[in-house]
Parts: C-alpha cells; structure tokens; sequence
C-alpha cells in the first residue's frame, strides 16, 4: 500500500494530537493526585484573609493553650518523659495541616492512644529490667536506673508509632477502609464502651499521681485491678501536700468546665483552666518548694529544643505489630468519627481514606523525630471549632506555639506538679463517663447493641485495652452472623386503597389482607447457607404449604389408584358344581381399610404422614420478597426446585440488578421462576 504525503502528514497529526492529549490527561491527573494528597494546596490560595485570620489566630493560641498541657500530661500516660509529649502535640500537628480533610478537628495526645502506648512500653520495658544492684535507698526510685529505662521507653514508644502509622498508610487503606472494616464493626456502641473502659484505666493509673504513692505500673490481663490493689496497699503513706493540691486543682478543673459549659454563649473563648492550672501549681511548686520540702513528685528536666530525627529500634518490631494495629484502628476511628461530626455540623465533607493517609503520616513521619502516636481529642476539637476556628491555620498556630515552649521556655515548667498533670487528665475525661447514660437508650432501642457496649466495655477493663478491642470485634461480627442467622419472617397482606403490604399478624388493625391462593412471604435478611434452615422452615410454617408432604400425599394417592385399579380388573370366581360363573367384585373389605379419616389410606405401607394430608392446596403461587436480601446462595434454587415439583409457581421481588436476576435463574434453571424488581 502506497503512503501518499497526504496521509503521512495526517498520521503525524494524529500522533501529535495523541501526545498532547496524553500529556494533557498526565498534567490534570498529576494535578488532582497533587490536590488530593495535599488538600491544603486546593483551600489556601483561596484563603479569605480578612474573613477568617483573626477567627484562626484566636482559636489557634486558645487551642496551643490547651495543648501544652494535655501534652505534657498524656506522656505520663505513655509512660515517656514529658518532654515527648510536647514533641507530640508539635510535629503531628503540623503535618495534619498539610494532609488533613477537617477543618476543625485538633490531631495530637490523645488519653486512650497514649495509654495503649503506655501499656506496650512498661510491658516492654519493665522496672524489673533497670535495678540498680548497688542501690541503697529506700525510696522505690532509687533501686531504678530511670534514666536507661525511659530511654528504652521512648524507644518501645517510637517503633510502635512508626509501625501503626505505616499500618494506617497502607494496610488499613487499602483492606479495611475499601472493605467497610471500620464503619460495619467498630461501631458506635463498641468504639463508646471501649473508650469508657479506656477511661477507667486511665483515671486509675493517675490514682498513684494523685496520692503521690510510688507503685509498680501494670498492665495486660487484669491491670487495673492489680493497679488498684497497689495503691490501695500503699494509701496509708499518701503525700498529703500532693493530694490536696491535685484535689484543689480536680475542684478548681471542674468549676471552670461548668462555667465554660453554662456561659458558652456569653463568653468570647473558654476560660482556659488548665494553662491557668499549670501556671499557678508550677508557681506554688517554685514558691514553696515543693519538690525539697513535701517530697512532691514534679515533672522534672525539660531539655530545650528539638530533638535531631533518628531511626527507630527495627528490633523491636516482632513483638509489636498486634499493639500497633490496635493502636492504629482506635486512633482512625477516633479520627474520622469527630472528623464527621464536625463536617455534618458545617456542612462540608471530609475524605475518609484521606483522614487516613493524613494520619497515618502524621505518625510515621513523627515518629522520626521522637513522638508517639497521636489522634485527635474532642475537648481539643470543641476548643478549636467554639473559639471560632474556621481551617486548619488554627492548629498550625497552635503547633508554633507549643515549638516556641519547646524551644525557649520549657525549663519553666520543670517544678510543674504532677499530681497537677493527673487532675488535668481526670476532669478531662468526665465527658467519657458521661458514655454510661448510653445503657439505658441502648436497653429500650436495641438489645444487642447493648451487649456489644457492655463486652467491649467488660473485655477491655479486665483483659486490656488490646485484648479487650480483640474480644469486643469479634463479638461484634458474631452478633452480625447471629442477626442473619435469625431473620424476622413474615407473611404479608395487602391494605386497601393504598400501595402498602404489611405483616398480617403485626398490623391486624389496618386489615391486611392476603391475595386468594397468592402468600407473599418476606425476610429481612439474606438467604444463606447459615440460616437456609430456619428460612425454609419458616416458609413451609407461615404458608402451610410443604412440598415434601404434598409430594409424599400424591404418592400415597397414586400407589393406592394403581392398586384399585389392579383389584378391579381382577376377577373373582365363585363355582358352582358342574358350571363355572365369573364375576368382578370389588371388595368392599378394600375400601373400608383404604378410606381412612376421609382420606384414601394404604394398608401395606404408606406412612401416617401422607394418610392425613391433602394431596394438593389451595395455593397455587408463592411471591418471596427478596428486597432486603443483599446475597443469596443455592438455597433460593433449592426452593423453587421443591415448590415447582408440585406445580406451585414461585416469583421472586428483589432490588438487584439484571444480571443478578439472570444469574438466579440460570441457577434454578427452572422456567416457572420468575424474577421482578
């Protein structure tokens, strides 16, 4: 074939026109990759200054306020210095700016995430391992070499951040998220009763804070019981300075958060009382020497700057992977559920695979630079959002201001008490017990509900946070197979002068009545091999027709014609002498023993079963409404296949699409099925 100039310059044409458009499509793909991976990209050229700035400065220095300390008191919860948690509420909160979906939400230290945290790195790193062999003191502390086990801490702290944020990045984004993990079974009651029992744990280990009692912390099976009995056993030398001035700061706590709640309205920012806190028990401690005089316990060195980054200890990945996942689930689930709240309140969306890659870099990335694992916190977040915070340049000015403490003014906080820390964490998690009142609501609307929040809850107080979300999944994903395993069925009727079919039995009031010689029988759940059994029980029990008596009554009725039919063509013959005279006589012997009941009966075997029952029924058609099934498996053939042997046609009435209805037929491979929707 000739190649004329014509066509060879229309061919280079089209490929240039090829290229372009593939690089057009590249350029706009790159582009929208670019936007979504960093949502800030999208919002901040089109920032309103004017609008929004003074909004977001404000809520950003009320925000970094509360951050501080909530900062300094969960990495006691961590069971790391406090230093980290400053390092925490800096780093994660920077890069959410960058990569997060919400507006509103405030990422950082959070109480069950860092207890979680907590409990890996005692187990991890027990006091046992860091004896001083030459110790003398009689102070606990001092037969501990602190320094070589919060170190080891830090480490156990960091590679279990590392590993949960690179879990959130990529296991959970790609496998649980597509697959509905977290929005099917870490539900509302089971993320409430386990965030509850996370509160118990954690105003227990702030118990030993509060008293200032020095014991050993525990955890795993049965911690908090075993912590209560230490502290118990140690009350008798309880540090009355530190109890009374945590119990002044617990009182002092709660007062300002009834105000903040009763003068939300009238005051322009929430009165900030633990800064306030902080401040003035740090002053008193200065002042009066605490530390020296009354032996309460303080926060301690705070070294000033940042850390360099460094690469976490690979060694200990074997034994953290579980932890880490826990860790992970808890901090998106948390994450993503205030993340909602707040965007359904200001009528914008957040992207859920987003918020995951936003917070799982937030904690790879961190972790790098020595912080443990984040998520956000609802006080935090509702001090963002009523402050007037509008985007996320609030949480960056709240990250600058902890880095300005981090890098100029940490060593002032050094006489901070600690029992000031536990009072901050105890008054903060008052919302948390609040969770309680959801047992009755639970009780009247849904009983299984219920007994998912009270596993969750009973599991994790007793087992631990880890084992206890384990428990409460999985009985969360039975209750899902129990649910199915026992549909509701039901026969429905027709109301008159409307659309509506309803349960006959329910809703006798209104009169439901049935189509003559029709059933339409429904199910709220789909048909499968775990509850294909009680479905075709229930189907036989509500329609009265069961094929399998039906058919054995039509054999009884044929077996017996056959032989009636065989004694009347049989003749008798009476004989007489000398002549012969042949008659068919039909034994009425045979008739009486056959008739049985009203019924044709058969004497040589036909079962009691088939004796009774009528051999065919009224119903001629059976409609089974398959509109709340979402799968069905081979039981829904083996259903039109019994009922067609006996000329019953079955329809079924589902919401599926074309080719779920064609493959159900192809699989009953009847013609008298039918199938609408």
């Amino acid at each position: 074939m000739k190649v004329t100039p014509e066509k060879l310059c229309l061919w280079r044409l089209l490929k240039i026109c090829l290229v372009l458009n593939i690089h057009r499509c590249s350029s706009e793909k790159a582009k929208a990759a670019a936007l979504s991976f960093m949502p800030i990209l999208s919002w901040l050229p089109s920032y309103p200054v004017k609008k929004y700035l003074f909004s977001d400065v404000v809520s950003g220095l009320s925000t970094g306020v509360v951050q501080l300390p909530q900062g300094l008191a969960y990495a006691m919860l961590a069971a790391v210095p406090p230093v980290y948690g400053l390092y925490s509420s800096f780093y994660p909160v920077l890069l959410y700016t960058f990569f997060g979906t919400s507006r509103h939400i405030s990422v950082g230290t959070f109480a069950v995430i860092s207890l979680m945290i907590g409990g890996v790195a005692v187990r991890e790193a027990p006091d046992s391992m860091f004896m001083n062999i030459n110790a003398t003191g009689s102070n606990a502390s001092d037969a501990i070499n602190v320094e070589l086990r919060d170190k080891s801490r830090v480490q156990v702290a960091v590679m279990v951040t590392t590993l949960a944020g690179l879990i959130q990045v990529t296991c959970l984004n790609h496998c649980l998220l597509r697959f509905g993990f977290v929005a099917i079974y870490l539900t509302e009651p089971l993320v409430r009763g386990f965030t509850t029992a996370a509160s118990m744990h954690v105003v227990i280990s702030q118990l030993k804070y509060l008293l200032g009692v020095e014991t050993q912390r525990y955890s795993g099976f049965l911690s908090a019981i075993y912590s209560v009995k230490a502290v118990l056993s140690r009350i008798t030398s309880t540090n009355i300075a530190t109890f009374l001035l945590g119990l002044g700061c617990i009182i002092f706590l709660y007062v300002i958060k009834v105000l903040n709640e009763r003068f939300k309205k009238k005051l322009p920012i929430p009165i900030p009382g633990e800064i306030i806190v902080v401040i003035v028990s740090t002053g008193i401690s200065y002042g009066l020497s605490l530390s020296k005089e009354y032996k309460v316990h303080v926060v301690g060195n705070i070294p000033t700057g940042l850390r360099p980054p460094a690469a976490p200890n690979i060694s200990l990945l074997p034994n953290l992977v579980t932890d880490s996942f826990a860790i992970a689930i808890v901090g998106f689930s948390m994450d993503v559920s205030l993340a909602k709240i707040f965007a359904l309140k200001h009528g914008y969306s957040v992207d859920g695979n987003q918020e995951l890659i936003a917070l799982g870099l937030c904690n790879f990335i961190s972790s790098f630079f020595q912080t443990f694992a984040v998520t956000c916190s609802m006080s935090r977040s509702l001090v963002q959002e009523s402050t007037g915070g509008k985007t996320q340049i609030a949480g960056l000015l709240a990250s600058l201001l902890v880095l300005v403490v981090v890098v100029a003014v940490g060593f002032v906080f050094e006489p901070l008490p600690q029992t000031a820390l536990a009072a901050i964490i105890m008054v903060n998690l008052i919302g948390m017990f609040k969770q309680f009142r959801d047992i009755p609501s639970l009780w009247r609307t849904s009983k299984i509900e219920l007994a998912i929040w009270v596993i969750a809850f009973i599991a994790s107080v007793l087992l631990g946070l880890d084992y206890g979300l384990l428990v409460a999944v999985t009985f969360a994903i039975l209750t899902v197979i129990y649910r199915t395993q026992s549909p509701k069925t039901s026969i429905l009727g027709h109301v008159a002068n409307t659309g509506l079919y309803c349960d006959v039995d329910e809703y006798e009031e209104v009169n439901a009545a049935e189509y003559e010689g029709i059933k339409i029988f429904h199910s709220n759940s789909s048909v499968y091999f775990a509850n294909s059994d009680l479905y075709v029980n229930s189907l036989k029990e509500k329609t009265g027709l069961n094929p399998e008596h039906l058919q054995a009554a039509r054999k009884a009725q044929k077996k017996r014609k056959e032989k009636t039919n065989s004694n009347r063509s049989s003749p008798l013959k009476i004989c007489a002498k000398d002549e012969a005279v042949t008659h068919d006589v039909l034994s009425q012997s045979h008739v009486a023993e056959d008739q049985k009941n009203g019924q044709f009966g058969d004497r040589h075997g036909d079962s009691e079963e088939a004796v009774f029952l009528e051999p065919f029924s009224t119903v001629h058609s059976i409609i089974l409404d398959w509109t709340s099934a979402t799968f069905i498996d081979s039981v829904g053939a083996k259903v039109i296949k019994e009922y067609a042997a006996v000329d019953v046609r079955v329809v079924i009435s589902c919401h599926v699409h074309s080719d779920a209805r064609l493959e159900l037929q192809l699989m009953s491979a009847l013609s008298f099925c039918h199938v609408i929707g």
